[in-house]
């Protein structure tokens, strides 16, 4: 169960890094909105972390949630905000995934 709280705490961290990426091109009560949505998701997924680290080793549940923000930002980034997807940013996307993976395999 922490594990899932982990990634859903990795999403929101996606969710608040989207929402500072929009309030920056928002204007007047719309980029009001992307700030609260901003603090929200902050709250949320610091939250999501802290429990989860219950029961986790904090450097591996710490890891795996940056990883899963960092992945999800740079796919939000690619698709939302049109950022290059060349070889290489794809190639170390693919190698964050598998370092994700595997200390998800050697974790008890």
């Amino acid at each position: 169960m922490n594990w899932i709280l982990l990634i859903i705490g990795g999403l929101f961290e996606v969710g608040f890094t989207t929402c500072l990426g929009k309030a920056k091109e928002a204007e007047g009560s719309t980029a009001i909105w992307w700030w609260a949505g901003f603090i929200i998701s902050l709250v949320l997924s610091m939250y999501l972390l802290y429990r989860a680290t219950l029961t986790l080793p904090i450097g591996t549940a710490y890891a795996v949630w940056t990883g899963v923000g960092a992945i999800g930002t740079v796919l939000v980034g690619i698709f939302l905000f049109k950022e290059p997807a060349d070889f290489w940013r794809v190639f170390f996307l693919f190698t964050l995934i598998a370092s994700i993976a595997g200390l998800k395999l050697v974790t008890r």
